[in-house]
């Protein structure tokens, strides 16, 4: 008989379409995969109890991704010629959780990614602290394999 836990948060990867650097898929935090869908709401006369509330689009949240800061990153030129020179080139991100023998257990595909807002964590010379990159990113979609 086979016993099934919930698996653990912290063993994941990132992958970067187009990405040959392995250093690309570390990153401390990773929010953003979320979907649910917007409503219309529709009355219906004679009806007073309650509001139809019918399902019209899907809407995906913002995909954030955190990691200390990296020299000679890939992936942060792709987002400063997107900033620079305005070129959005879309790319696709794998957001793989990963199992104690290092399998993927789940994936999540998200599709048409393009950077939307780039931060670094403030510096402090009062503080001891590794200088964090919050890489934001909007898509179309994303699908669970």
């Amino acid at each position: 008989m086979t016993a099934y836990y919930p698996p653990w948060g912290f063993y994941y990867k990132v992958e970067f379409e187009g990405s040959r650097e392995p250093n690309e898929a570390r990153f401390q935090n990773v929010s953003g995969l979320s979907v649910e869908y917007d409503t219309e709401e529709y009355k219906e006369g004679g009806e007073n109890r309650f509001t139809h509330k019918l399902p019209v689009r899907t809407k995906y949240s913002d995909l954030v991704l955190k990691r200390g800061m990296l020299t000679g990153s890939e992936t942060i030129a792709w987002f400063l010629a997107a900033f620079r020179e305005r070129t959005f080139e879309p790319k696709t991100i794998s957001v793989i959780l990963m199992n104690e023998k290092s399998e993927p257990l789940r994936t999540w595909s998200v599709a048409h990614a393009v950077p939307k807002k780039w931060a670094v964590s403030d510096l402090n010379a009062n503080e001891n602290s590794v200088v964090v990159e919050t890489m934001e990113l909007t898509y179309r979609y994303f699908s669970v394999e």
